[in-house]
């Protein structure tokens, strides 16, 4: 990628509710030689932004989602594209296909599974050709989890078969571009096995290694855990059959974990009940009616929030316990996952990698300490033997 671009990172969707927030933590983190801009249709809703931000000087672009040849006017002025624009499987695909041929850096937040498996089949190869990193799920989907087990996979014997299982603890409130995103991706199934499929067609797999992740089980572990069915363990096993530092032979199981059991009763039968409801049309419409895009929890909401996941890692006759854990985890740590990702891509000496890439792949290291500087914990909770920690269910909602 050439350097006489004008600008090193656009983020496009800053008038959204989770672009805000982006824009807020660029405003707060890009250094003073940072080039960067905001982008969008609506140029009162991005002036709006740029002087809540306090930077009455940031540059404004136009682009539509609609609009291919905007896009591509975008991508060829930037070496990185951050985006907040979602459904992604409704708007994403023409700006993905814009940074492919521009050979432009694309960073996003989306948890569609559907989305990222189309976009590798169509566009990977030609990112590949061009030097462009695209980077899927650079938010609560799926930072802490991906860079979670690249951290305690690093802390395990090398050449050992490797098991590591994620628990998941949070608390707060979706936004109304979450909840969208969400129930179109649910309402979407056979689709989404369609996109896989094609995916696994085209997709090389790892010689003389396995690798996988999938849901994980109902079972007590200190607490009850049951199995989350998010993009987030697909984009640790594509990390693991991408990286042999994982081992001969690795598997990822992932969970939710809660302290009580009806509790997780509760838990169980809402999402089943929510993916059903998904399917209807009358109440998918209805269900997309209780909240808009751009809406949103409160400062003090956010102020409440949290997120934990732990990793109990084994391999090679040892084992370690470790956690990743931060503050708002949709929204104020979403924003800080994908500013800090598009100025890594931006600044740091990352692996000579193109294509479709999970971060753990594109950016490793060097992004879990930016995030750590940022204040998400990446930390040791047991030596080999387990001792100190308590099992998923400790301080679980």
């Amino acid at each position: 990628m050439t350097d006489d671009r004008p600008y090193d990172i656009v983020l496009f969707g800053a008038t959204g509710f989770t672009g805000g927030l982006t824009a807020e933590y660029l405003a707060r983190s890009a250094g003073p030689g940072r080039r960067w801009a905001l982008a969008g249709r609506n140029r009162a809703g991005l002036e709006a932004v740029r002087e809540r931000i306090g930077l009455p000087d940031l540059p404004l672009l136009h682009a539509d989602a609609t609009d291919p040849a905007s896009l591509a006017a975008l991508a060829r002025q930037t070496r990185v594209v951050a985006t907040t624009v979602g459904p992604y499987i409704s708007y994403g695909e023409p700006l993905v296909a814009a940074c492919a041929r521009a050979g432009t850096h694309y960073a996003d937040i989306t948890g569609e599974p559907e989305f990222v498996d189309l976009m590798f089949t169509r566009y990977h190869e030609q990112a590949r050709e061009t030097g462009a990193k695209l980077v899927h799920a650079c938010g609560f989907d799926s930072i802490p989890h991906d860079l979670g087990v690249y951290f305690t996979v690093g802390r395990l014997p090398e050449d050992a078969a490797i098991r590591v299982d994620g628990y998941l603890r949070a608390g707060g409130r979706p936004s109304g571009g979450t909840v969208h995103s969400a129930v179109t991706a649910l309402s979407r199934a056979r689709q989404t096995a369609r996109a896989a499929l094609g995916r696994r067609r085209v997709e090389d797999r790892p010689s003389g290694r396995r690798a996988r992740g999938m849901p994980g089980t109902f079972r007590y572990v200190g607490g009850w855990a049951l199995p989350l069915p998010t993009i987030d363990p697909q984009i640790v096993g594509r990390s693991a059959r991408a990286l042999e530092r994982y081992g001969p032979d690795f598997a990822y199981r992932h969970h939710v974990a809660v302290r009580r059991l009806p509790a997780a009763l509760g838990l169980a039968a809402g999402a089943g009940a929510l993916a059903a409801l998904a399917q209807l049309p009358p109440a998918r419409s209805w269900l997309l009616d209780r909240v808009r895009p751009g809406e949103g929890p409160t400062p003090e909401q956010r102020a409440a929030s949290w997120f934990k996941v732990t990793f109990d890692g084994r391999g090679g006759g040892e084992r370690v316990v470790t956690e990743v854990a931060g503050g708002d985890p949709g929204y104020g740590e979403t924003a800080k996952m994908l500013g800090e990702s598009a100025l890594c891509l931006a600044e740091d000496d990352l692996p000579d990698v193109s294509g479709q890439v999970t971060t753990a792949v594109a950016m490793g290291e060097a992004l879990i300490e930016r995030l750590r500087r940022a204040g998400i914990t990446f930390r040791v909770l047991s030596d080999s033997c387990g001792r100190g920690w308590e099992g998923p269910g400790k301080d679980a909602a």
